[in-house]
């Protein structure tokens, strides 16, 4: 009974509190507009939006690790393991500037999806071919134009906690502008709020390790697929060093 009162208490807050944000959001964007190519502190708004409700969240903790191997003066292709709808939350927890690649279904959102589109994030209609187009255009033009861009390489949530296969379009985006990828692991999000729940129960620490980046010249010479396997070895590895050390979800 508690666990659902938490639930509902949450997701009354977030639908009250976006009314409040969003506006603040539409504010910021007005006088930034015109000056702020990049949308910079639009998102660090957003990223504060975000992380407010795992701040509101007692029972979630988080802990960054490796954020200073972040340069924010760089671009690159940002990559990390997708298990729970926190992921998002979670990666705008470690405030640096980035533009999503995201399912089309999401800006429909109200508030929250409008804001995306205020931050020109990127909008990708799964299994529509004219739309990945599109998101490939996106991409360069946002890494051209100095922001970098995240992508959870597995398309959708892992139920199992297991990755699925990597598929190769952020690698074959990062190849072809010869910019570096940044690997990312989050773990503790799928105990913490499991795929197709909003059910909230129990304590659960996230952790998130920014692992070191990867330069262009490591990977120039390899195939998109063998890239992508290479780059989900190393978070798999990741994963399962966080799970012998006992820090696993609970």
């Amino acid at each position: 009974m508690l666990n659902r009162i938490v639930s509902v208490s949450l997701l009354v807050f977030i639908a009250v509190s976006s009314v409040f944000l969003f506006c603040i959001a539409v504010l910021i964007w007005l006088v930034t507009v015109l000056f702020d190519r990049r949308l910079l502190l639009l998102h660090r708004f957003t990223s504060f939006w975000a992380a407010l409700y795992l701040w509101v969240m007692p029972a979630w903790s988080v802990s960054v690790e490796g954020r200073e191997k972040i340069l924010n003066d760089q671009t690159c292709v940002v990559v990390s393991n997708h298990q729970s709808q926190l992921d998002i939350l979670v990666a705008f927890r470690i405030f640096f500037h980035f533009k999503w690649v995201a399912k089309t279904e999401v800006f429909r959102l109200p508030l929250i999806g409008w804001n995306m589109t205020l931050n020109r994030y990127i909008r990708l209609k799964r299994g529509d071919r004219e739309s990945i187009r599109q998101m490939f255009d996106a991409c360069k033009k946002t890494l051209a134009q100095g922001s970098s861009v995240y992508i959870f390489p597995e398309g959708t949530r892992s139920e199992t906690g297991i990755m699925r296969p990597f598929k190769p379009g952020a690698f074959i985006l990062a190849r072809q502008m010869r910019v570096p990828i940044l690997p990312i692991v989050i773990n503790g999000t799928k105990a913490a709020l499991p795929k197709h729940s909003l059910n909230i129960s129990g304590k659960h620490h996230i952790r998130v390790r920014v692992l070191d980046e990867i330069p262009y010249d490591e990977f120039r010479d390899l195939t998109p697929e063998a890239l992508a396997e290479q780059v989900r070895d190393r978070l798999a590895r990741e994963i399962d060093e966080h799970i012998a050390a006992g820090e696993n979800e609970n």
